[in-house]
């Protein structure tokens, strides 16, 4: 994907995104790692309405080089560019967003592992989501402690692709916007399952999730 594709393609998810109320507003960000630096959406825009002029493009080091000023979470997707590419170097989109089940998921639960694994496409097409304590919006020291996710649940063999920020929503990332969209939806739906579900399912069983390992190169 080039860097023109790139713009009209975070533009399109983006407008997708607001459209069926994954985000409002000016919150979410989404962004592109291309050949020569980053594309990430600008800082107060709303993803309904973006401009692919207007998409902000900073060099590998975060330099701006052109568009509006860039999203203040930049370091956060860097560092996940960073982590997430040393077990998949495709890794090349990350989308934040305040979506409303995951947001109100986090204002009930506990820092820990977010969401138990109900269903089998949770487990094939998100895997597990390490929900991290509540830091302001834009602290730069979030960057570091999903860094940290990321490289513990490589080790553990389990590489993730999601991290919950506790009230502000999820991160996702994949190896292209339409990916990591699918990873987004798929976050929400579980979240929504699970709060509308009383009483509470029971978890996938070991069993069950090792069937899934073995067809589907799950990666819980």
């Amino acid at each position: 994907m080039n860097e023109s594709q790139a713009r009209e393609e975070i533009c399109r998810v983006g407008e997708s995104l607001f459209a069926r109320g994954y985000v409002h507003a000016t919150a979410g960000n989404i962004s592109v790692r291309i050949a020569d630096g980053f594309l990430i959406t600008p800082t107060d825009a709303c993803l309904g309405y973006l401009d692919p002029a207007l998409i902000a493009k900073v060099d590998g080091e975060g330099r701006q080089i052109s568009g509006a000023k860039a999203s203040k979470t930049l370091v956060l997707h860097q560092a996940i560019y960073e982590a997430a590419s040393h077990g998949r170097p495709a890794t090349a989109c990350v989308i934040h967003t305040h979506s409303t089940h995951c947001v109100a998921l986090s204002l009930v639960s506990a820092p820990g592992e977010f969401l138990p694994p109900i269903t089998p496409y949770f487990v094939m097409k998100v895997g597990h989501v390490p929900h991290l304590r509540y830091h302001r919006p834009g602290d730069p020291a979030v960057a570091s402690l999903v860094q940290s996710q990321i490289r513990n649940h490589d080790q553990a063999g389990h590489p993730i692709r999601a991290v919950m920020l506790n009230r502000l929503g999820p991160n996702v990332w994949h190896d292209s916007p339409a990916q990591a969209m699918a990873v987004l939806e798929e976050l929400e739906e579980t979240a929504r399952l699970w709060l509308m579900s009383q009483p509470r399912p029971a978890p996938l069983t070991d069993t069950m999730i090792q069937e899934l390992r073995e067809q589907f190169g799950a990666w819980w």
